[in-house]
């Protein structure tokens, strides 16, 4: 939490909130030449220091002696955002105790469970949606917290806000869903959570790419592994090609032989009429698709 230069008295009032010297936190406060709210030019109290930091009794003290716990920093960012994003529960509580409101939001849409899923804080999150957090959150793109706990990979945070009624299909504004981002980031678990809490194995994005797709892209053959148990499409896609294609220009031979596996078919063109084998310059690869190919023709 980066703090701007002001007076050397508020200075002292930061350094104290970030350090937790609760000691010299009271004597300033208590001197009356420097206000709890005192600020920097960003608009950053000593409360959202001592709140990131997780100080609780200087928490407490600031709120004593009269902060403003719902102030807003120039970004929009609350104290309970910064100790929700550094998985602080016990200030988290502190917080909610004098009033703190899970409502308020950053300049790109961000709250406190936003964050705190997105950093996969399992705790706070627990916390949040006690005090009323909004699980339908979205940041300006259309992200959820779902869509953020799939993205960074936080199984425990996922399934916490799907028992609390999120939508696994919500997708962001680009269509992209929580599977196609867990698949792209190769979240082999998250994507098994995320089908087996009904999400939807064929949802494409708008360029017209599935999870399987950019999962054989990837290579990440795990994930590809829990897609298959869902028969998802191995055909032609709305992007105009198919997954085989994606896996041979992504050059991950374990990712084709899966395919294949799955009764991919080789001998299908993409949009450009090009066959999968027409993508790679691998003997390895070549020689796993022309047995299949051949047999095809035949």
């Amino acid at each position: 939490l980066p703090l701007q230069k002001e007076t050397p008295l508020a200075n002292a009032v930061f350094w104290a909130a970030r350090k937790g010297n609760v000691a010299l936190l009271q004597l300033l406060l208590n001197s009356g030449r420097v206000d709890a709210d005192c600020r920097d030019s960003c608009g950053t109290t000593a409360l959202m220091v001592a709140s990131y930091s997780g100080h609780y009794e200087c928490v407490k003290d600031l709120i004593m002696q009269g902060a403003d716990i719902n102030y807003q920093r120039e970004w929009g960012s609350t104290a309970l955002f910064f100790a929700s994003q550094q998985g602080h529960d016990d200030v988290v509580k502190l917080l909610f105790e004098f009033g703190a409101s899970t409502e308020f939001q950053t300049k790109d849409g961000g709250t406190a469970l936003t964050v705190a899923s997105q950093h996969g804080r399992s705790k706070v999150v627990e916390t949040l949606l006690k005090n009323g957090a909004n699980v339908h959150d979205q940041l300006n793109d259309g992200a959820t917290p779902l869509f953020l706990a799939a993205q960074e990979g936080h199984v425990t945070v996922i399934r916490q806000l799907l028992s609390s009624g999120a939508k696994v299909n919500q997708s962001r504004e680009d269509g992209t869903a929580a599977l196609w981002m867990a698949a792209q980031m190769g979240h082999n678990e998250v994507v098994r959570v995320l089908l087996l809490r009904g999400a939807d194995r064929d949802a494409d994005r708008q360029d017209g790419s599935t999870a399987l797709f950019k999962a054989a892209f990837e290579g990440h053959n795990g994930v590809i592994e829990e897609l298959l148990k869902f028969s998802p499409s191995v055909g032609i896609l709305k992007n105009g090609s198919t997954a085989l294609h994606a896996a041979v220009m992504g050059g991950n031979l374990q990712t084709v032989l899966l395919l294949l596996g799955a009764n991919a078919d080789p001998t299908v063109p993409n949009k450009n009429n090009e066959l999968p084998a027409d993508l790679t310059k691998s003997d390895r690869i070549l020689k796993a698709l022309r047995p299949k190919i051949i047999n095809g023709d035949s």
